[in-house]
């Protein structure tokens, strides 16, 4: 778990993990400075659990991200399974058990192999709003470069994941969610996505990072094609990507090399190479996107 000065919320996340119907679980907060009560809340349910139950340490103080992966990297952390968690959400009571079931019924442990969710999205006080989209295209490393599809608080991976993470080690990329996904899926392993969803997403004006879902949302992400960000993003995790390339098998390494190609190629060669490259996002709006930025050389 990743905190920063998540006093308001934090009490209601740590009980909805001691409610876990999966009660062979232990908390690691990473906590990136807080100024606010966060840290006397963590050691309350620190006294109350036990040190063997809830470490507390201190991050990078460089965002969530790479507070995130200063966790996932790090080798003197070891158990048979691994959970993000954010700060602010409420996990329903069978979020460990539904994400251990699968891991149990796919049980090989060479393969890396992560689990992801829908969410429920709430407001403040956890009124329902609605679901996140629920994705049905394949998950593949053809995918994953160009879209993150679960959030980071629904996910599980396997030590294989981790031994992946660890290996790659301290990278400057968009997200640690939509990295263990380009990650996982590039290494020839399993992403399994639950259209069911697993915890309430709490949506607040604090929030780091939204749900995406409103029309407001969506028009937001059309304009990162315009104004960057969309190319940044794929700068970073592009060149995170060559970095550790070594990882990826050798079909996904031949994906990143046309990918690399096509993003610096001329209009009529990047559009041939797109279509080589085999890029997809889950919905047509997502799609119809992916084209615009590659037409207007944005990606």
């Amino acid at each position: 778990m990743s905190t920063y000065n998540g006093g308001e919320y934090l009490a209601e996340q740590l009980q909805s993990i001691a409610d876990q119907t999966h009660q062979d679980w232990r908390v690691i907060i990473s906590d990136d400075g807080s100024s606010d009560n966060t840290l006397t809340i963590a050691r309350q349910f620190q006294l109350k659990w036990g040190s063997d139950r809830l470490q507390i340490r201190q991050g990078p103080q460089q965002g969530f991200c790479l507070n995130f992966l200063s966790m996932a990297c790090d080798a003197t952390i070891y158990a048979d399974f691994y959970a993000f968690s954010d700060q602010d959400d409420v996990w329903m009571a069978d979020k460990l058990e539904r994400a251990i079931a699968y891991f149990n019924d796919n049980n090989e442990s060479q393969l890396p192999r992560a689990y992801g969710s829908r969410t429920q999205i709430v407001d403040e006080a956890l009124n329902p709003v609605g679901f996140s989209p629920e994705f049905t295209l394949p998950r593949s490393f053809r995918n994953a470069l160009v879209q993150s599809i679960a959030g980071g608080n629904t996910m599980m991976f396997n030590q294989a994941a981790k031994s992946l993470m660890e290996q790659a080690g301290l990278q400057k990329v968009v997200a640690h969610d939509w990295w263990l996904y380009q990650l996982v899926k590039g290494a020839g392993g399993i992403f399994y996505y639950d259209p069911k969803p697993a915890l309430f997403y709490r949506q607040h004006t604090h929030s780091v990072i939204g749900a995406n879902t409103s029309l407001k949302a969506r028009i937001e992400r059309i304009f990162f094609v315009f104004n960057d960000r969309f190319k940044i993003w794929n700068n970073l995790n592009y060149t995170a990507l060559c970095n550790n390339r070594h990882l990826l098998t050798k079909d996904n390494q031949d994906v990143l090399d046309v990918f690399g190609k096509f993003r610096g190629a001329k209009l009529k060669d990047r559009i041939r190479l797109l279509e080589v490259c085999g890029l997809y996002r889950q919905t047509w709006r997502g799609t119809l996107s992916l084209w615009l930025a590659t037409i207007i050389n944005k990606i």
